[in-house]
């Protein structure tokens, strides 16, 4: 399983999602997933679904200390108290010690950002997280994350595929030596999936639009990317992208559709992003 490094975290390179799975569903999946080679898994809070995720990582058989588990705080639970409680209340419903990534869901601005980083830091320190990262934050507010953090942050998670350019936030992320984790890699497939530069780039591999996606994604430095699915037979698909790679010109021509700025993830608590 193909890894990135981050200030001190080891993370597997590509993850399974978990956002809008729920209950049994949920729980058979991220079994799959296990069992198809997956060792990263993405949960949060908000998803409501932290119990399942548990329970298909117990199901698996696959032993807890080979498995990257990350979740998430809510925004509306950044002040010191609120965050433990929300971390303490995240492990319980998992079912473990500790998870390997606790983040920052996205930014709130009334909340003091160094209560908030210094909560995180406790947070590690006790042992509830073995790292910790931020999600959803534009380079000026990583930059004071960064700037506030004890520990170092090893990951900003973000929208991120072909049609949302995140060079500035990646640059900014490998400088302070983090990974970037890219949610909504796929771009939720459609339009994507058309494109003439990934059509023609999955007849040349033999690979689906989907394999061609997220093999862009992992051949740039510092990525994770964590698709989420609701169909098993997706899962294994989605995995087969560690046995082939893109030429420099597929990369740059999947990269151009940048200029098309899609957001899918934009809402009216979200912060300024960057401009391009």
């Amino acid at each position: 399983m193909h890894t990135i490094d981050a200030n001190g975290a080891r993370i597997p390179a590509l993850g399974l999602g978990t956002w809008t799975l729920e209950g049994e569903g949920c729980a058979n999946l991220v079994a799959h997933a296990l069992e198809v080679g997956y060792r990263h898994l993405d949960t949060a809070a908000m998803y409501a679904n932290e119990e399942a995720v548990g329970d298909g990582l117990r199901r698996s058989g696959v032993a807890r200390d080979d498995v990257f588990v990350t979740t998430k705080v809510w925004w509306t639970d950044l002040g010191a108290d609120d965050l433990r409680r929300s971390a303490e209340t995240s492990l319980e419903k998992l079912g473990l010690d500790q998870v390997d990534l606790l983040l920052i869901h996205w930014p709130n601005p009334a909340v003091p950002l160094d209560e908030t980083i210094a909560a995180l830091n406790n947070a590690r320190t006790d042992g509830l997280a073995r790292h910790i990262g931020v999600s959803n934050f534009p380079t000026k507010l990583l930059a004071e994350a960064i700037a506030l953090s004890d520990a170092p942050l090893v990951a900003n998670q973000v929208e991120h595929h072909p049609y949302l350019d995140q060079s500035k936030v990646h640059a900014a992320c490998r400088e302070a030596g983090m990974a970037m984790t890219s949610y909504c890699p796929l771009a939720r497939g459609g339009d994507l999936f058309a494109e003439r530069v990934i059509v023609e780039a999955a007849g040349k591999h033999g690979r689906t639009p989907g394999q061609i996606v997220l093999r862009w994604h992992l051949q740039q430095d510092g990525i994770v990317a964590i698709p989420r699915t609701t169909k098993r037979e997706r899962l294994a698909e989605n995995f087969a992208i560690f046995d082939f790679a893109l030429t420099d010109a597929e990369m740059q021509a999947i990269s151009s559709l940048g200029a098309t700025n899609m957001r899918i993830c934009d809402y009216d608590f979200s912060p300024s992003w960057d401009s391009h």
